[in-house]
């Protein structure tokens, strides 16, 4: 399978021609959705890489919807659908987050390079996004690290690699992270 969606469309016969088109294209439609809410709830469900959702549904509009299902990375993304290219309704997808914006009637020629780049790029920011996170723990790891060190050379009257190799030896010795010995230093000289 090139990728897992879920299909929001109160229309029953749309939802039936998006799903043949995605599944045609090797695409696994994952759950079929009749309203904002229960596309949220679904996404939780089955975190899908990718929504296809109409903007006009009851009970809770696909923009809305969209906007929660991007801030809760609940899916790589999510493509828009409207029966219009109304700009007030462009100007709020672009605002929400929305990765695409296509207006009905849809065919397979449109509907899956739109969807397959969705999803590439979807993964790629994904991933952007988890080495941001890895990156920003290794400098806070660093930073409480260096912290210790300085506690250590004031305390000890221990030069920077003095105090550098007493943290690693506790922690080879006590087969801890370097990091949690140094925040236990660090904790221990706050109190």
């Amino acid at each position: 399978m090139k990728g897992r969606i879920l299909i929001a469309d109160d229309d029953p016969i749309i939802t039936l021609d998006i799903r043949r088109i995605l599944e045609e294209a090797d695409y696994e439609v994952v759950a079929e959705a009749s309203d904002g809410f229960e596309a949220i709830e679904l996404c939780q469900k089955y975190r899908s890489d990718l929504v296809i959702m109409d903007i006009k549904m009851p009970l809770l509009d696909g923009l809305t919807a969209t906007k929660k299902i991007l801030d809760d990375a609940l899916a790589y993304g999510v493509i828009l659908l409207s029966a219009y290219d109304d700009e007030s309704y462009v100007q709020k997808a672009k605002l929400y987050g929305a990765s695409a914006y296509l207006v009905k009637p849809l065919d397979a020629k449109s509907l899956i390079p739109m969807v397959e780049v969705c999803i590439e790029k979807g993964r790629q920011l994904q991933q952007m996004s988890n080495e941001m996170i890895k990156l920003s723990k290794k400098i806070d790891d660093r930073i409480v690290i260096e912290k210790a060190k300085g506690l250590l050379m004031v305390r000890d009257q221990l030069s920077e690699p003095e105090a550098f190799k007493r943290i690693r030896t506790i922690s080879m010795q006590k087969r801890v992270p370097m990091v949690e010995i140094a925040k236990l230093l660090v904790l221990h000289d706050e109190v």
